[in-house]
């Protein structure tokens, strides 16, 4: 990537003459079945455009109240556009109940905002990755249609969900209006994410964007980075999709039976996400702090699950020395 970074054809991004943003741009459009993409400094900025560019101030959106553009970006449609929130239960499965959504639904009422997009992300983070089907987002889109709503996919990890459900990135997005990708996280790039829709959509994000200070210069350096990512795609998260299922499995054998109750690893639909369940005799605190000691990094989600991701940097070696540790780990808890 660094090769790629030095070889980038340069130009001014704000002016649009940067070759290698566009060509990146016109190459995303096509991939996920929109008519144009915008290359944003990450996904919370990507995230951030859409609402605005979908909703006008005193608007209202309805999104999963442990969504990422909610739970983990500041409220910032509200700090910056003036843009109320209806949030919803996020099922164990990344869902939100489509009688959910429908009853969420503002009547046209001059006493309420009125609601103007359906947000939902896929896969779905606090889920621990799970994809959402594409049954559900034909129903999410028919819901949508049916009250005249925008839909938003935070997509971050959108070709984990296509290669989950076995199915193409852009008929996952064919069910939405708009949706974001970040070439970081599992794609490898070091930074950057993509927003696509419609080509009046996009030149209104791109207005935005330069609003909340987003117009890059010479950005064509990081979009080299995603163009290479984008090459690979494919084999990468497929790659991070068998470490995740190995992990886990590993972990589950690995756990004495008399900790079994204590400290569980989810088996059920990964993608690139582990999950572990502590409770009893084992905290999250107490794996988190005994993996950082052997310079291993996991996540305490809350107060009873721990997030593990798998990524580009993680080799099947690196499997064996989590697993190793963590046999290290269990047999140090007196039962």
């Amino acid at each position: 990537m660094k090769k790629a970074m030095v070889e980038a054809i340069l130009g001014d991004d704000v002016f649009g003459e940067d070759p290698t943003v566009n060509q990146l741009e016109k190459r995303c459009a096509a991939l996920f079945g929109k008519e144009a993409a915008l290359f944003v400094l990450s996904g919370t900025m990507g995230n951030l455009l859409a609402v605005l560019s979908h909703c006008q101030r005193g608007d209202e959106l309805i999104v999963g109240r442990h969504n990422h553009i909610h739970k983990w970006e500041q409220g910032n449609y509200a700090q910056l556009g003036g843009i109320s929130a209806t949030t919803l239960k996020v099922n164990p499965d990344g869902t939100m109940d489509p009688n959910d959504i429908e009853d969420a639904i503002r009547a046209n009422d001059q006493h309420m905002p009125r609601t103007a997009l359906v947000c939902i992300e896929n896969t779905h983070n606090f889920a621990g990755g799970k994809a959402l089907s594409t049954d559900y987002l034909k129903s999410v889109r028919k819901l949508a249609d049916k009250h005249k709503l925008k839909v938003h996919m935070d997509g971050a990890r959108i070709y984990n969900a296509a290669i989950a459900l076995n199915v193409d990135v852009s008929e996952i997005c064919s069910y939405v209006d708009s949706m974001m990708m970040c070439f970081s996280k599992g794609l490898g790039a070091p930074m950057g994410s993509i927003l696509v829709g419609t080509r009046q959509f996009i030149d209104e994000a791109r207005k935005k964007r330069k609003a909340v200070g987003g117009g890059w210069r010479q950005a064509g350096i990081l979009a080299a980075c995603a163009n290479l990512a984008l090459d690979r795609a494919v084999e990468t998260i497929e790659r991070d999709h068998r470490h995740a299922k190995l992990l886990a499995k590993g972990i589950n054998e690995r756990t004495p039976e008399a900790l079994k109750s204590s400290i569980h690893a989810d088996e059920k639909d990964i993608t690139n996400m582990v999950l572990v369940t502590c409770k009893d005799k084992v905290t999250t605190s107490q794996v988190v702090a005994f993996f950082q000691s052997h310079s291993i990094l996991f996540m305490a989600f809350d107060s009873s699950r721990i997030r593990i991701v798998l990524n580009w940097g993680v080799c099947e070696n690196d499997l064996h020395k989590i697993l190793d540790i963590y046999q290290t780990f269990v047999d140090s808890i007196k039962i």
